[in-house]
């Protein structure tokens, strides 16, 4: 057996244990490991006919290369937002499968989010045997409560907004702590309600600012030290805003002109209040570094489960985590729907606060 390992979108803390943990695997099986570079986009430009083209975008895998790498964060096989089918070119579906063929890949490991995983379905419906492995920061894969990345994205993220606080207290001012979360305001939600902060507007609830902004106002004049501190998703938005359309938002920052939903909120408060704001977009450093425990769990184990699977000729499926317990669902299940913070049991959007209000039997990360 020839497996293929690829990653996909942005990188999260947790891919490099996957790899090892695939790799190992593997290798106690006696099959041999390829890793493609750079996702998609790594296959994509790989000319079968051409050895040099091959060398330059895929690497073998064996137990000595990815020995130490799952303290490691991003992906040593680095990473591309490619989809084959929706290049310059056409789709190029063809070339993706012609290139597996040839190489002698017979199997695929896809490690990715919305985007790559939907392709990884993709290719199944073409008859190529993948598992694919669910990796988001901010958790929003429709089909697992759990996704690597997500756990290092929140401890970076209270981290940083509890050292801010210094500042922001030092200044006397309101503090705006943006996350990454383009669709699903998860990891604001849990970020903020660890990091115990004053208010959290989420991607699913627009701000009204003649209700939030007496509340921060509030929570400065009582906090004690005349201070507060709010977190904000990246896709929120303000209601009453023009210009600021729903498709702009979700698209990666990179790509986005407008300012910034956080700058946004900090010039409202400075007019309207007169308050003095310190923004800080916390963006890439929500991702950077070492993954953290959970991650390193997670990653191992999905990938030790996505060989598993493959062993056993069981391929077409996503692994994931239910309830807390590790399994597998049809690949296509993604598809299904989209992943949403649950505002009626777990948010209060007159408070802009996390609201627990049913909690047993509901797994650990509240899906």
């Amino acid at each position: 057996m020839k497996l293929g390992i690829l990653t996909g979108g942005g990188d999260v803390p947790g891919l490099n244990p996957c790899i090892r943990s695939i790799t190992l695997s593997a290798d106690d099986l006696g099959w041999e490991v390829i890793g493609f570079k750079r996702g998609w986009g790594g296959v994509l430009d790989i000319d079968p006919d051409d050895p040099a083209s091959i060398a330059a975008n895929c690497v073998p895998l064996r137990r000595e290369s990815v020995r130490g790498i799952d303290r490691m964060g991003g992906t040593i096989l680095h990473t591309s937002r490619i989809d084959p089918r929706t290049i310059a070119d056409g789709d190029r579906t063809v070339h993706v499968i012609n290139v597996l063929e040839r190489l002698g890949v017979d199997a695929l490991i896809t490690l990715g989010g919305d985007g790559t995983l939907r392709f990884s379905a993709h290719l199944s419906s073409h008859g190529v045997p993948i598992v694919s492995i669910p990796k988001t920061m901010d958790n929003d894969v429709f089909g697992t409560d759990y996704a690597i990345g997500f756990s290092t994205a929140i401890s970076r993220s209270v981290e940083a907004i509890n050292a801010l606080r210094t500042t922001v207290e030092s200044h006397e001012r309101i503090g705006i702590v943006e996350l990454f979360g383009r669709r699903s305001g998860e990891t604001a939600l849990l970020a903020g309600f660890l990091a115990q902060v004053d208010r959290t507007v989420i991607a699913e609830i627009p701000a009204e600012l003649d209700q939030l902004l007496p509340l921060l106002a509030q929570d400065k004049a009582d906090s004690g030290a005349c201070y507060a501190m709010c977190v904000i998703s990246e896709g929120a938005s303000i209601a009453g805003e023009t210009g600021f359309d729903s498709a702009t938002r979700q698209l990666a920052g990179s790509d986005r002109d407008e300012i910034s939903v956080s700058r946004r909120l900090g010039r409202a408060i400075k007019q309207r209040l007169g308050f003095g704001t310190v923004v800080q977009e916390l963006a890439y450093l929500m991702r950077a570094g070492e993954p953290d425990a959970m991650d390193r769990m997670v990653g191992l184990a999905f990938g030790a489960l996505a060989v598993q699977l493959m062993a056993r000729g069981d391929h077409g499926r996503m692994v994931a985590l239910k309830s807390g317990n590790y399994t597998h669902v049809p690949v296509e299940t993604l598809e299904a729907g989209e992943k949403f913070v649950d505002v009626a049991a777990l948010y209060d959007p007159s408070r802009y606060r996390a609201r627990l209000v049913r909690i047993e039997n509901m797994p650990m990360f509240l899906y």
